[in-house]
């Protein structure tokens, strides 16, 4: 993918669809952050990422990750692209400028990892999770912790990972066996092994935050029983002793004057007891190494509560999925360049009406692929930016109303960014490998690959049916549809958002009759889901095409392809939600009648 490509049109729904620096502007950590330097911001990051990633998305696929006695060597250029990246100040665009950071809106570290993904997925993988555990870091962690790492995490000298998963609990954390043993010294030792953690070694960076979710000896069983601790790969300078533990909690301390000291804040030590016992073969995204981790009594300390983990955690995952919604998009947006590309050049038969062979663009059926994917990823970069400029307004807004309503946007639509559009991604993807017949399905044009890697983000981070879950039972059934009912009626009345708000009133009076029927919300959970992103794809449209400068056929072609063959859906899911609350009203009249 070719970032400078899209340039144009994201500036377009930044500054006139969305107005995003009058909003961001409205925010005083961001009062100076006007059009002409975000512009400049953007200028430079896709020409970073077209220069300096995107030619590395072959060699990541066909090189891939290699694995020897418990270190993994990326493929050729990583290294060296990584090191560029944060030194560029990348990782720290939407970091506070305090802990390193650039002090930048949240929407143009969106933006940079929308574009990441879509140059090269697999290297974006290693810095995904950076921002995500900066913020865990900076609200959960002692001073301590956080004067060791913030700033090396912040600005991305140092990678980080998240190591929930084991393999006996996937997405049930409650199962979660790996153990954290206090220690006289403050830290705790900690013993048990993960799965599926995403760069949990590489040769990236010289230290490795490892967020550990595991339990202290006393605590209960399930999900409130677990609690989160920092683990780096290699121990703090001072920290370690002979065998190789540490001798006391990680100390904060000045930087070294006239160089007499030869260990600043942040140097490191020995190497800790963190094992990586393989790498997975995967279906896609060689260029990352998905690590199976073994804690071998390692040092770590507590970051937050004790047994509140997941509470520190989620600050993690939140941040994640809405970047996992973005790669969607992204992933989405380069398939759509290549097929584009291709649809340009290929010549085949005649397309109707036309007198000798045409380009294979002028012929409907691929003129119809094409626009369905352009509504797609142009409807989602609106409710992506839009999410993430909200997600500033909760943080930053000084005025507690605007605050409530951007924390319930966020709440809402993440989970819905997160699973209909790595969907669409996937989907969309392999839709696009179809312009080029037999051509897709060979590696030498590269579409094959971007539908491989676009699979996993329907599953990380959550998967999509537990992100459904999330979205209609522990929030819009949780309170009784009323925040689902006020964000409704924030969007412009139509049709279609009318069904919705009243299907949502309907759904809890008949969650609220058939309490005999624990299952009823979740056979439809999909269904309504995704009927949730259909009436906001048409709210993002309806803020596009209400704009100057949207009547050409660039934003009419895919404005038309979205009411002809994407909103129809809406329909057919709202039908299957219904026909099970009938269902379900049938089987409790038969119950009864059998009473």
């Amino acid at each position: 993918m070719q970032a400078r490509q899209s340039l144009a049109d994201i500036q377009f729904l930044l500054n006139e669809v969305l107005q995003a620096p009058a909003q961001w502007q409205a925010l005083a950590p961001f009062a100076e952050a006007d059009a002409e330097l975000t512009a400049q911001v953007l200028e430079e990051a896709a020409k970073f990422v077209d220069t300096a990633i995107a030619p590395l998305q072959r060699v990541g696929d066909e090189v891939g990750c290699r694995f020897s006695a418990g270190a993994v060597t990326t493929p050729p250029g990583f290294r060296d692209a990584y090191q560029a990246f944060w030194q560029g100040g990348w990782p720290a665009l939407a970091c506070a400028p305090e802990d390193g950071g650039q002090g930048l809106p949240a929407v143009l570290e969106g933006v940079l990892y929308e574009w990441l993904a879509g140059a090269n997925h697999g290297f974006t993988m290693a810095p995904g999770l950076l921002h995500g555990a900066y913020e865990c870091i900076k609200h959960h962690a002692s001073d301590a912790l956080k004067a060791q790492y913030l700033e090396k995490v912040a600005t991305g000298e140092w990678l980080a990972t998240m190591c929930l998963t084991e393999a006996h609990a996937g997405s049930d954390l409650g199962q979660v066996r790996t153990r954290g043993v206090p220690q006289p010294d403050g830290s705790v030792r900690v013993n048990g092994s993960k799965i599926f953690i995403s760069g949990g070694e590489h040769d990236l960076t010289d230290n490795i935050v490892h967020l550990v979710l595991a339990r202290l000896p006393d605590a209960p069983a399930g999900p409130k029983g677990l609690s989160l601790f920092l683990v780096p790969k290699v121990l703090p300078h001072g920290n370690d002793d002979s065998d190789g533990h540490r001798a006391g909690p990680p100390q904060a301390r000045p930087a070294p004057s006239g160089g007499s000291e030869p260990h600043a804040v942040g140097s490191v030590g020995a190497l800790n007891a963190v094992v990586c016992e393989r790498i997975e073969e995967k279906m896609g995204l060689h260029g990352s190494s998905t690590c199976v981790m073994r804690f071998d009594d390692a040092t770590g300390w507590l970051v937050g509560e004790p047994n509140k983990g997941l509470n520190a955690m989620f600050v993690m995952m939140n941040a994640a999925r809405l970047h996992v919604g973005l790669q969607g998009i992204g992933l989405l947006e380069a398939a759509w360049q290549k097929a584009s590309a291709y649809a340009a050049e290929r010549r085949q038969m005649r397309a109707p009406g036309a007198s000798d062979t045409s380009l294979i663009q002028d012929h409907p059926a691929i003129r119809r692929t094409l626009q369905t994917q352009r509504a797609w990823i142009d409807g989602g970069r609106v409710l992506a930016y839009h999410t993430a400029l909200q997600l500033d307004v909760a943080k930053h807004s000084t005025n507690a109303d605007e605050r409530a309503a951007a924390q319930r946007w966020c709440a809402l639509v993440t989970p819905v960014l997160k699973a209909a559009f790595t969907d669409q991604g996937f989907h969309g993807a392999s839709a696009c490998l179809q312009v080029f017949g037999g051509h897709g399905y060979v590696s030498e044009w590269g579409i094959e690959q971007i539908v491989r890697d676009a699979r996993v983000a329907m599953i990380y981070e959550g998967t999509n049916e537990i992100q459904a879950i999330d979205l209609l039972v522990r929030k819009v059934l949780a309170d009784g549809g009323a925040s689902m009912q006020a964000l409704l009626a924030t969007l412009p009345a139509t049709p279609r958002r009318n069904a919705l708000a009243q299907t949502t009133h309907d759904l809890v009076a008949a969650v609220a009759a058939h309490a005999d029927q624990p299952e009823l919300p979740y056979w439809v959970a999909d269904d309504y889901l995704r009927a949730t992103a259909l009436v906001l794809l048409e709210w993002a449209w309806g803020r596009i095409t209400a704009t100057r400068g949207s009547a050409t056929a660039r934003w009419q072609d895919p404005a038309h392809a979205l009411r002809t063959w994407v909103l129809p859906e809406f329909d057919m899911r709202l039908a299957i939600v219904r026909q099970r609350l009938g269902d379900a009203a049938t089987l409790q009249e038969k119950l009864a009648s059998i009473a």
